[in-house]
């Protein structure tokens, strides 16, 4: 099977309406800036975090593993094969293992995250709470007076960061009346079919309506990282894209700068829009497992936070478990933006749509991540074989 597509190979008629279309991804989510307003996420002037090559080579496609998803016997790189991959990467205890590209991807290639972004935006956050900034038991309005007229009325800050609120807000993707998808329609994503929608991220997001109490159950919803994203930048008095480089990526390490799609105002689409490229998700990743210090020793995040995301409140699993949704992870947990698919609290993924990835493995010293253009959003098929490579990869490396 081949990895990828073309992506030298410009298509004629992309359009609003059509970019996130199955035969369209591998080119557009490599291109977003060709076709949508962005703004930069500057990497500053700081150094590099090089990424050594380890001292021994390791072959990984071959490692064998069972795909209990599809009920089969497979090998890592037949799931790489298999998941529409555009690109991954492997780095152990700071060591590049692997890195690979298809289809005319290449190392400083900028590709869309869709809700990886979501962990960056939480990172974000987690850096205004390590320096005193934000405080995760405050009400919204606090920091944004407007949202105490709007559904978000009485939620707090950490309603947010683990999706807790008791907003309404469909998550279907492929339902073109979900709220989801009203909100593409409202910043620029989407050709508008509701001519009364705002035309505005922060506008839209004021028309959305409580449907159950703050604080219940888990339930995915893109709104809350808008809603976290539009909290921070009232405490910083910074735009997203200079806040994000003054605490996060000019901190990181980053190979290049990061982009982020925006709105008709320069609002960022801050629960999907953030694009970069491959090595710098690693680099993101690797704050996981050093408590919150880079891979060029500066605390981006203190260790306090990074423990928090790893253990979790007393109920966050109870409250994943409660979740209306279909997870397809027992005993798993979301917190701060980020997913634990297991019981334990070892393994912490940064997930998107359409297959986009960083794989945490605190015990082996493992960061991972995956770039990909799957034709549908979501699909179990490709996911959980993915999760399971990435969980065989840790084994063999650890």
């Amino acid at each position: 099977m081949v990895l990828g597509g073309d992506a030298g190979r410009v298509p004629t008629e992309v359009t609003l309406d059509n970019w996130q279309s199955a035969s369209h991804l591998h080119w557009t989510f490599q291109h977003v800036a060709d076709f949508l307003p962005t703004a930069v996420i500057g990497r500053g002037v700081g150094p590099v975090a090089e990424l050594p090559a380890a001292a021994e080579p390791t072959e990984l496609s071959d490692i064998p593993l069972h795909d209990n998803t599809n009920g089969r016997r497979t090998t890592v790189g037949d799931v790489m094969a298999a998941t529409a991959t555009d690109g991954w990467i492997v780095t152990h205890r700071g060591r590049l293992i692997t890195e690979q590209y298809y289809g005319g991807m290449t190392a400083d290639t900028s590709h869309l995250l869709m809700s990886v972004s979501k962990s960056l935006i939480g990172m974000v956050a987690g850096a205004l709470v390590s320096n005193g900034a934000l405080n995760v038991d405050a009400e919204l309005s606090h920091y944004v007076p407007a949202l105490a007229g709007s559904g978000y009325n009485g939620a707090t800050v950490r309603h947010l960061l683990d999706m807790r609120s008791g907003i309404t807000f469909s998550e279907d993707y492929l339902d073109p009346m979900a709220e989801v998808r009203l909100l593409e329609q409202a910043i620029g994503w989407a050709p508008r079919t509701v001519p009364d929608l705002p035309t505005t991220m922060y506008d839209y997001l004021l028309t959305l309506r409580q449907g159950s109490p703050h604080g219940g159950p888990f339930r995915y919803r893109s709104c809350e990282t808008d809603i976290l994203a539009w909290v921070c930048e009232a405490v910083s008095g910074l735009r997203m894209p200079e806040l994000m480089s003054a605490v996060l990526w000019s901190r990181l390490g980053a190979e290049n700068n990061a982009t982020i799609a925006i709105d008709a105002v320069g609002t960022g689409m801050f629960d999907g829009g953030i694009n970069t490229c491959l090595r710098d998700l690693v680099r993101f990743g690797s704050l996981y497992l050093g408590g919150g210090t880079s891979l060029t020793g500066e605390q981006v995040v203190s260790m306090s936070w990074i423990a928090d995301t790893y253990d979790g409140g007393v109920d966050s699993r109870d409250a994943f478990a409660a979740s209306p949704d279909d997870n397809r992870m027992p005993g798993g947990m979301y917190r701060n933006q980020c997913w634990f698919p297991y019981p334990g609290n070892n393994v912490l993924l940064c997930l998107g749509i359409h297959g986009q990835m960083i794989y945490v493995n605190r015990s082996a010293g493992l960061v991972a991540a995956k770039l990909s253009s799957w034709p549908l959003p979501q699909d179990a098929t490709k996911l959980f074989p993915t999760i399971a490579a990435f969980d065989e990869i840790a084994t063999q490396l650890s």
